[in-house]
């Protein structure tokens, strides 16, 4: 049993690499300023599929229940849906706001990257400095967890169920997974963090062509994730 737990905590955290995983939090990542802040967007991420792994998972074991082919592709289908709109979005910020980035000092001495907007042409105005920075929790990435893991409820729900003989050994081996999913996702926020940090104005270009790689790569994988529904397969048969 403890074998099959640790297991489950591995698989959890190569569960978090998978392409539609990273392409979603990449993308939640350019909405935050530091590593931290990318971190806080990733375990929010894991928090939110833990949680509805856990309550749809453990209903269906506790009552015997089964997720069917219809509902699974659904919400597969709405996982492309939310990273077509994630990557979107990234794109529409990046039009929208021509994002400029300079290196400056607070008060208590905190020294870091600031990125604020103004005209092409237009004097740099020292006030655009004069900001707090509000340490809120990434409601965004928890509902995009959520999403996540309502479509992978059924593949997990799949294996707990056959793999062991007890419905409450299947609900701790989901949370197991689920918090093997967190601690991976977190990893990975620090990789995905890295290339997004920097100094000076002179990254400015480099910041924004990486965040439009990532816009464009969020749409490719949520094109993917549509193209293998039942629906796409089927209109296109």
């Amino acid at each position: 049993m403890t074998s099959l737990l640790i297991l489950g905590l591995l698989l959890g955290m190569r569960h978090a690499l998978e392409a539609d995983h990273v392409a979603a939090v990449a993308s939640l990542a350019t909405r935050s300023k530091g590593v931290g802040g990318t971190v806080l967007q990733g375990v929010a991420w894991g928090l939110g599929h833990t949680l509805t792994l856990l309550a749809v998972g453990g209903v269906c074991l506790l009552l015997r229940a089964a997720i069917s082919e219809r509902v699974a592709a659904a919400l597969e289908g709405a996982v492309g849906v939310m990273l077509l709109l994630l990557g979107a979005d990234i794109l529409w910020r990046l039009r929208r706001r021509r994002v400029h980035l300079h290196v400056h000092r607070h008060d208590d001495g905190t020294v870091h990257l600031h990125a604020h907007r103004h005209a092409p042409g237009e004097a740099h105005d020292p006030d655009h400095h004069l900001h707090t920075h509000p340490r809120g929790f990434p409601v965004r990435a928890l509902l995009v967890g959520l999403v996540h893991g309502l479509a992978g409820s059924a593949a997990l729900l799949l294996v707990a169920a056959t793999t062991l003989s007890s419905a409450w050994l299947g609900v701790l081996y989901i949370a197991v997974f689920g918090a093997g999913s967190i601690i991976g996702m977190a990893l990975l926020s620090v990789v995905i963090a890295l290339p997004l940090q920097g100094k000076g104005r002179t990254l400015t270009h480099w910041h924004h062509g990486l965040e439009a790689l990532i816009g464009l790569g969020t749409l490719v994988v949520g094109g993917w994730v549509l193209f293998r529904t039942p629906w796409i397969q089927g209109f296109l048969g």
